[in-house]
């Protein structure tokens, strides 16, 4: 058995148990519920970032443009 057959494998057993949880959550309708319920199952969640992240980030951002800012004036 090959690797890619063995990552075959496992995306199919994921994207099975990810079936599995959704239908357990309500997320996915039974078979019997009609077509234009259906939408009506979808629930898009917003990613928010929390505000240590967005220091994380930010202090990322700053160190970047320091760095930046260092090789300009190095190269000069």
């Amino acid at each position: 058995m090959g690797v890619s057959e063995i990552l075959a494998q496992i995306d199919h057993e994921i994207a099975a148990l990810q079936h599995a949880r959704a239908v357990l959550t309500g997320e996915v309708p039974s078979a019997g519920t009609p077509a234009g319920a259906r939408s009506a199952f979808k629930k898009s969640k917003k990613r928010r970032l929390t505000p240590e992240g967005r220091k994380r980030i930010a202090d990322a951002v700053k160190r970047r443009w320091a760095e930046q800012k260092k090789k300009a004036a190095a190269g000069k």
